[in-house]
């Protein structure tokens, strides 16, 4: 059964435009898992007494339109599948009349707290949710191929308020560094994040941007999670806001805990004059660490 919250667009959410911001619908959507989560006893507390932690791995965001201020939405979220220590989970915003404002996938992986490695998700805590179809929409693979050579960006460091409960950079965080690099006036359709691991407290993010191209992914493993296909993909989404890990599981069975992607933001709309204007309709940004890793790859797409 799908859980819903109401809300009223807030000041404090919208940008100079007066629409919700891609953060602030990112923190809707993470919000509403958490409450889901914790009304269907799989919340942080038990988590924690099974030593674990849901963190994401993927979003895929869709974008019809952006609220404004003071509008009424309603946040939906659900679990569409399990397999082994994934969980898979639809959201979605909807306004007053039923109309989407936006409708988003995500791929998350439960992940111990004492080593960073993947956990099969226990079969408590899958009965817990109640399953629900997908929903409709198209389904990106969850790899994101960077498009060419990027260009460097300025570094920085991580500060106490990129993080979140996990001690890590919070998945939002890593979409509002990628921002800087959109030229303006550029209206994002959607939105993908892969997070490939997480960055923690004075981590140097190393940003690179990349114009256009096409960034689309390099494997067909769709973090759809395909009831047809993989029936056991789930969504148990319950997903804390340990937003930005992209721990791939799958590939990466030794590699450290999930990763919380810094920005890596691969920068490519470059000309002074496409920064100002945007012309580009693709742009994605790698947050990466010094040795050039990333730590999250995100993709925006002009609407």
């Amino acid at each position: 059964m799908a859980y819903q919250f109401d809300g009223r667009i807030r000041f404090s959410e919208v940008g100079p435009d007066r629409k919700l911001t891609l953060v602030s619908l990112v923190d809707y959507f993470q919000d509403c898992s958490t409450f889901h989560s914790e009304a269907c006893g799989n919340g942080i507390d038990c988590l924690n007494a099974h030593g674990c932690v849901w963190m994401i791995l993927f979003w895929q965001i869709d974008i019809l339109r952006l609220p404004l201020l003071g509008e009424h939405v309603y946040t939906k979220t659900w679990p569409y599948g399990f397999q082994a220590f994934y969980g898979f989970r639809n959201f979605a915003m909807v306004d007053d009349n039923g109309n989407y404002l936006a409708k988003a996938n995500s791929v998350w992986a439960l992940i111990g707290q004492s080593n960073g490695r993947p956990v099969r998700v226990l079969q408590e805590v899958i009965d817990g949710y109640e399953l629900e179809p997908r929903l409709e929409m198209e389904y990106l693979p969850r790899k994101i191929r960077l498009p060419g050579e990027g260009r460097k960006m300025e570094p920085f460091r991580v500060g106490r308020q990129h993080l979140d409960t996990n001690h890590h950079v919070n998945n939002g965080q890593y979409i509002y560094m990628a921002e800087e690099f959109l030229p303006e006036n550029f209206a994002t359709g959607r939105l993908c994040v892969e997070y490939r691991q997480q960055a923690r407290l004075h981590d140097m993010i190393v940003p690179y941007v990349y114009r256009g191209g096409d960034a689309a992914a390099t494997e067909n493993h769709s973090a759809t999670g395909g009831i047809g296909e993989r029936t056991a993909d789930a969504s148990c989404g319950a997903a804390e806001r340990t937003v930005g890990v992209s721990y791939d599981a799958a590939e990466r069975m030794a590699d450290a805990p999930c990763g919380k992607a810094e920005r890596t933001a691969d920068v490519s709309c470059g000309t002074a004059a496409e920064t100002a204007g945007a012309s580009c309709g693709t742009l994605t940004v790698s947050l990466c660490n010094e040795a050039g890793a990333p730590y999250a790859i995100v993709k925006y797409e002009k609407a």
